[in-house]
């Protein structure tokens, strides 16, 4: 037998492997998945120098590039396995007990994990020695083209059957969740609504953001490599920890609070100078601080540890949450229930805050703690404990290398420094003098800002900057800075050559 044939012999065997785990996952939950489990061991205990460069080069695919990632590496193991078992079967079979075994303690470590977490990783090695016994049975060990051949069909209908269980493992996963419970929802309207739209908040110049972001082009960055299926009818909110008077809620029970409903910019504490880790939607939610009041914290519980329901935390100042800002925990965005992948049923939302500090989707569980008493998820990896929004500014249209013709030119972007507010944004061209931008109009100081700059450009090569200023007479910092520890700074800048 060929050493590729029996590479093949492998990546088969692991293929139905992993294959059948998606099928049983369907029944034990998506998380408990090999791949999904392995995913989030990697992504939990990686260096913060890998993940920023995950971000960075794959955006918010990054997700997506580490389960290819994996799979890659997982079929260059196979592929050794393979290559072991023609040597001698139980080395073979060794290997996938040894992947079997890796799947069952990365699913233990998951949060949430149940005795059936195990489940699809054993019965995926089963199933995968089993497919290498018949591969490497006897009849194929001798040159014979005919006997080749028929090896060839085997190691390719393995491989069928585990493109097929797969896939089909993640759709009757998908048909399996919650979005006719989403969709069953019908949202209350807010005692407080949102206050109308400006005409002038949105400029609708062609390549400018829209002030409004859709949820399907809202920025996503989270840790979960599965979306979680949340059921509103079992889902509950438990409040504790330094309180006088912990409280449970339903969902329904949630509803039927008095709701606000605010136009909110949220930004990602990775988002680097210009860059799109950033979006505005129309919230709506009851008032965390309502029911901050309602359990009565402790006067030394500083911190409101968020959790969600795979076990992402999020440590949030209790004072932000209580100084008349419109943090909510959040049931609907751009009026629909939540999205899914956006933290259905239930989130939090904080004006002014990076979405590491205060930003829990699917939440669970909000605990009165101190920052004294516990780090949360990204503070226990380096980043600051507490990070307020930088005042940003970004160039939208044109694009870095554009080549717009002579005459005027529409330079247009957005600021952002929420809960500050934006006063003035300025545009300069090759070093020169500070133009003032003119300013969209915005409902509050907790949403970003379009801006419009008329240039009259001229040919040849050009360098643009922008700079904004916050309503406290703060001017965005010009030194440049990486996102960690607490946020990008520098002032965006973008070259053209004017034809």
């Amino acid at each position: 037998m060929r050493r590729t044939d029996k590479a093949l012999a492998g990546i088969a065997a692991a293929g139905v492997a992993i294959g059948v785990a998606e099928l049983v996952a369907v029944l034990t939950g998506a998380r408990s998945a090999p791949l999904v489990a392995v995913g989030g061991v990697v992504v939990d205990t990686v260096p913060e120098s890998v993940k920023e460069l995950g971000v960075k080069l794959f955006y918010t695919h990054d997700k997506l590039a580490l389960e290819i990632g994996t799979g890659i590496l997982l079929a260059l193991f196979a592929a050794a396995v393979g290559v072991l078992a023609g040597r001698r079967l139980w080395y073979g079979l060794a290997g996938v007990a040894l992947f079997g075994a890796v799947g069952v303690a990365a699913a233990l470590t998951r949060p949430g994990a149940t005795w059936a977490y195990p489940l699809p990783s054993v019965v995926g090695a089963l199933a995968g020695a089993g497919v290498l016994v018949a591969l490497f049975r006897e009849p194929v060990w001798n040159d014979d083209p005919g006997e080749r051949r028929r090896f060839l069909g085997y190691a390719g209908g393995a491989l069928a059957l585990a493109a097929v269980a797969g896939v089909g493992g993640r759709w009757l996963a998908a048909r399996r969740g919650v979005s006719a419970a989403r969709a069953a929802v019908t949202l209350p309207q807010p005692a407080s609504p949102a206050p109308a739209l400006p005409a002038e908040a949105d400029a609708h110049l062609p390549g400018l953001a829209s002030f409004v972001t859709t949820a399907k082009d809202f920025y996503l960055i989270d840790t979960s490599l599965v979306v979680p299926q949340v059921d509103p009818q079992t889902w509950r909110l438990k409040i504790h920890g330094r309180v006088r008077k912990p409280l449970t809620l339903t969902y329904q029970q949630l509803l039927a609070r008095p709701m606000i409903e605010r136009y909110i910019t949220l930004a990602c504490v990775s988002n680097e100078v210009g860059g799109g880790l950033i979006s505005n939607a129309r919230w709506l939610g009851v008032p965390l601080a309502d029911l901050l009041d309602e359990v009565e914290p402790d006067d030394g519980a500083d911190q409101v540890i968020g959790r969600s329901v795979d076990g992402f935390t999020v440590g949030t100042p209790t004072a932000v949450l209580r100084d008349g800002r419109d943090a909510m925990l959040a049931v609907g965005m751009n009026g629909a229930p939540l999205p899914l992948r956006h933290g259905f049923p239930v989130r939090v939302v904080v004006p002014g805050l990076y979405g590491y500090v205060s930003a829990t989707k699917w939440l669970a569980e909000l605990e009165l703690s101190t920052f004294g008493d516990f780090d949360a998820y990204w503070v226990r990896r380096g980043w600051a404990a507490q990070a307020p929004i930088k005042t940003q500014s970004r160039i939208d249209t044109p694009q870095n290398g554009a080549n717009p013709a002579r005459g005027t030119v529409m330079v247009a972007g957005v600021a952002w420094a929420q809960h500050r507010g934006v006063s003035t944004v300025e545009v300069r061209v090759d070093g020169g003098d500070w133009r003032k931008a003119t300013l969209g109009a915005v409902p509050s100081i907790d949403t970003w800002r379009q801006w419009t700059y008329a240039w009259d450009a001229t040919p040849g090569k050009h360098e643009i900057q922008v700079r904004a200023t916050d309503n406290g007479g703060a001017v965005q910092p010009q030194g440049q800075a990486p996102p960690f520890p607490d946020g990008a700074t520098g002032w965006h800048t973008i070259g053209v050559e004017v034809s």
